[in-house]
């Protein structure tokens, strides 16, 4: 075999793999985790219609309706890092759920404090509000984890909301919660129960 042959053979053999590198990176993160599903039947948890998959790592939070790929969308998580403790502000891992909605048919932009409306980002003062738009107030299901004590996601304050800070999206940025676009908060804000898991994960 000549030089010119031999290149051509190694470089096929590199793209080839490559190929099915990214073919099992597409896959991981098209399926629901493994681990999610572990941890459901751990606790004797059955998983719902819709599941939310939150990847740090990526800053992306994925929708799967009946255990098959939707969407993906981009989000935001604390900007401290992952973390359970209360007063961390950091955002926590596991297995959790939506347990409250807040905001139901309020415009894009509203603002919440302490889950009130206190007006809107339209308005100077609330340019740079936090939480905007929905709240999806989140609760942990995994006692000792991120449920109980001083590792209790519900106590602390841990939400899927909207942000006056838009452009932050996609990278870390918030306190502790998740942060969605609007024009992606808002439609899946309608379409998930109350119940719906989520899954927050560093794969």
């Amino acid at each position: 075999m000549n030089r010119h042959a031999l290149v051509l053979l190694m470089s096929a053999a590199v793209l080839l793999i490559s190929g099915c590198a990214n073919l099992r990176f597409m896959n991981s993160q098209t399926k629901i985790p493994e681990a999610c599903l572990a941890t459901c039947a751990r606790l004797k948890i059955a998983p719902t219609k819709y599941i939310l998959v939150v990847d740090v790592s990526s800053q992306t939070l994925a929708l799967f309706e009946e255990n098959k790929f939707v969407k993906r969308f981009r989000c935001s998580t604390s900007r401290f890092g992952i973390g359970q403790m209360q007063g961390s502000n950091r955002t926590p891992l596991g297995l959790h759920r939506i347990a409250e909605k807040i905001g139901a048919g309020e415009p894009a932009g509203t603002v919440f404090n302490s889950r009130v409306i206190v007006g809107h980002t339209s308005q100077p003062e609330f340019a740079d509000a936090k939480i905007t738009t929905r709240i999806l107030w989140l609760d942990g299901l995994e006692p000792g984890f991120n449920c109980g004590g001083e590792v209790d996601s519900h106590a602390r304050y841990i939400y899927i909301h909207g942000t006056a800070d838009q452009k932050s999206i996609g990278r870390p940025a918030s306190h502790g919660c998740i942060h969605l676009a609007d024009a992606d908060l808002i439609p899946l804000f309608d379409l998930l129960p109350g119940g719906t898991l989520v899954w927050i994960q560093v794969p």
